[in-house]
């Protein structure tokens, strides 16, 4: 802090490493979207698609690299695989359904 700060100013303490700056974070930075990292058991949507194929049953067990449904976007087949393996807990999709970007398409055990 320099001598023609505002004594009012109240700085947040930012530790990087071993070293502690004193900083002033804009409001965007504090309003921003908390990072959430992704569970590897829910596979989602990454482009809003339709539902052509559907490989899996509930209670099936996969394996990570098995096909799981196949999703069109943009006129493009793209196969969704499983990321991990498992047991399919719950599939919340059928052939022909809309779904937006982000959505659960299905839940690994």
């Amino acid at each position: 802090m320099d001598e023609n700060s505002n004594p009012k100013t109240k700085y947040s303490v930012l530790e990087i490493g071993e070293v502690k700056y004193n900083t002033l974070f804009t409001k965007k930075y504090l309003n921003r979207k908390p990072y959430i990292p992704k569970n590897p058991k829910q596979i989602v949507s990454f482009i809003p698609g339709i539902i052509k194929k559907i490989y899996v049953k509930t209670g099936s067990k996969v394996k990570a690299g098995d096909k799981l449904l196949v999703l069109e976007a943009m006129k493009m087949n793209n196969d969704i695989i499983a990321q991990t393996s498992g047991k399919i807990q719950k599939i919340n999709v059928k052939t022909g359904d809309h779904v937006p970007k982000n959505f659960v398409l299905v839940e690994i055990k």
